[in-house]
């Protein structure tokens, strides 16, 4: 069926129908670019999301991608920018095979109906054209038949009137005769007219306009076969990015399964674990003990040869970093009168300090000292730490981390630069071999800073050796659980323990040497108990447990039983020994191996 034999007196009605296939062709076109202008905003503020929300820092540089927990994050940011990418595809595949090709047919559709309908307008106007000369043939041949009936009327009635003459009776003979031959051709020429019309009828209801219409309806029906393409297409475009799609939500599904409590556990130890023994417990001072006290060889203040101990900033005290502040020079004391206090002499009589009070001294003491054990405020570190080379500003588990990623760059230096040597020894060779193509001495230069470069680097990587394995002997020393897998006791340090009656190393002998005693000092006689108990008495730094059984034979060293909780009263100085306290008396040093150390 088709529309020249069905609809063949349906020409206004086609005519719309056409117009309204065009109108709906036109407006798919514009929600298709709307849809794309939809789709790329969309793909723009993804986008604009990602970037807001993904790491400012590179990776290597941020310690927080190192979590699992941020690197899914980052995963599922990439994911979704993607997936952004899919949709700024469809928009440009609906851009370019939908709303571009369309419009273009579109415009193709219009012209061809133009084009058919002007030719069925003109059919019309001809067969109109032949309708109104029939219409105009018919109304003559009409017209001369009433006149040529008259004319025989007149012609009859005069001939039989006696008294019209006979001149009178030819004339209107013949008048009726005229008539009669128009009236005749006027009907040939309406004959003639009605049949040619008759004709163009005929043409135009059965073949001409259904031709056009049959040529309108083929334009409309590829037009509505392109639209459903257009369709088509539509659902075409985000079907070839749904499989890209779905890797993009299994990627996010992936990440989402990434995420490791117990390894982000682990990874926040390795990142932020000091290699610092906990502290322990902290000593009972006893300021009730009576001021004035007996001198003897066991005080802490008063070494076993009778000389005072000398308190200053040449005190050696063990380093307590990061719980308690690294120690500063401290001025002498000063008396009420604004000079120094004078310093004890041995076995000098005891007097009274510039006449004040021992109470009001005690007084001015404790105000003047700080608490030992600092808040856990002081792991947070300083803005003004001072960022050393071999990374001692650190603890020591951070440092020796930082120090092998440094060795490991340095090595990786090297390497490159060995390699570059031979790469310039081969070109010279073949430089020398074959001169017309290059100068071997223009390498030399090059050689040279390659060398160059590779002793400097060999320097570097031993430096950094060095403060490797100093760093991991001091983590080490620090972390119990790794002296506990000894089967059997290390050997004590080969050297001899420092001599105990000077209660001191000779290196601190030499610090507290550096700052003179004052004349007024060495001719003043003070009470040395009160400097003993006052002036900031020798107290542990820390607690440390016996690993072995250790019999302290030899001179200076003190014996202790495996598992013996002992105060810990100076830091191993690189000699393999450390002096300790026993909680029942008695004071001296151990080997270093044998203990399990926790600084306060």
């Amino acid at each position: 069926m088709d529309w020249g034999t069905e609809l063949w007196d349906q020409f206004e009605v086609l005519e719309r129908h056409t117009q309204w296939g065009l109108d709906l062709l036109d407006k798919y076109v514009k929600f298709v670019k709307e849809r794309t202008e939809v789709e790329q905003a969309y793909a723009k503020q993804l986008r604009s999301l990602v970037k807001k929300y993904l790491p400012k820092r590179p990776a290597k540089d941020d310690p927080e991608s190192k979590f699992s927990q941020q690197q899914s994050f980052v995963q599922i940011l990439q994911e979704v920018n993607d997936f952004a990418g899919q949709r700024e595809l469809v928009a440009e595949n609906l851009g370019v095979r939908v709303c571009l090709e369309l419009a273009k047919y579109s415009q193709e559709m219009k012209q061809e109906r133009k084009m058919h309908f002007q030719e069925g307008r003109r059919a019309q106007q001809q067969l109109e054209s032949s309708f109104k000369q029939l219409e105009n043939s018919k109304r003559k041949f009409e017209r001369d038949c009433r006149e040529a009936e008259k004319a025989a009327q007149t012609a009859e009635r005069l001939d039989q009137d006696i008294n019209a003459t006979k001149a009178d009776v030819e004339k209107a003979k013949q008048q009726a005769h005229l008539r009669s031959h128009m009236a005749e051709e006027s009907k040939n020429e309406y004959a003639a007219q009605l049949q040619r019309f008759n004709r163009d009828q005929s043409h135009f209801y059965f073949s001409q306009m259904p031709q056009i219409f049959d040529k309108l309806q083929d334009m409309d029906e590829r037009r509505a076969t392109h639209l459903g393409a257009g369709y088509g297409l539509l659902s075409e475009a985000e079907l070839q990015v749904v499989p890209i799609i779905a890797k993009c939500l299994e990627g996010m599904k992936v990440a989402a399964d990434a995420v490791d409590a117990k390894n982000d556990s682990q990874v926040l130890i390795e990142l932020h674990k000091s290699g610092f023994a906990r502290p322990g417990d902290v000593e009972f001072e006893d300021f009730s003990q009576p001021m004035n006290r007996v001198p003897s060889d066991s005080s802490l203040g008063t070494p076993s040869d009778g000389r005072p101990e000398l308190r200053g900033s040449g005190r050696s005290r063990a380093k307590r970093w990061p719980f308690g502040k690294k120690n500063k020079p401290r001025p002498p004391p000063l008396s009420s009168l604004g000079g120094p206090l004078p310093s004890p002499l041995p076995n000098g009589p005891p007097s009274p300090r510039s006449g004040l009070d021992p109470l009001a001294i005690l007084s001015e003491i404790s105000k003047s000292v700080k608490p030992r054990l600092a808040s856990f405020c002081s792991l947070r570190g300083s803005r003004g730490t001072v960022v050393t080379e071999d990374f001692s500003h650190l603890p020591p588990e951070q440092q020796r981390k930082r120090l092998q990623q440094q060795l490991e760059e340095r090595n990786r230096e090297l390497q490159k630069e060995v390699d570059q040597r031979e790469a310039l020894k081969k070109m010279k060779d073949v430089y020398e071999k074959t001169p017309q193509m290059g100068d071997p001495a223009s390498l030399e230069p090059r050689i040279t800073e390659t060398l160059n470069n590779i002793e400097r680097l060999k320097l570097e990587v031993h430096k950094y050796e060095a403060w490797l394995a100093e760093a991991e002997s001091r983590v080490l020393s620090n972390r119990g659980d790794s002296l506990g897998r000894h089967t059997r006791p290390p050997e004590p340090p080969a050297s001899a323990p420092p001599d105990s009656s000077t209660n001191s190393r000779p290196q601190d002998d030499k610090e507290s040497s550096e700052e003179p005693l004052s004349e007024e000092g060495q001719d003043a006689p003070i009470y040395t108990e009160f400097d003993e108990d006052f002036e900031e008495p020798a107290s542990p730094i820390g607690h440390c447990v016996a690993i072995y059984h250790f019999e302290g034979s030899s001179e200076g060293t003190i014996s202790m039983a495996e598992g013996e909780d002992l105060s810990l009263m100076e830091e191993d100085k690189g000699d393999g020994w450390t002096r300790v306290r026993r909680k029942q008396g008695g004071e001296g040093y151990v080997p270093t191996s044998y203990l399990r150390v926790t600084l306060s």
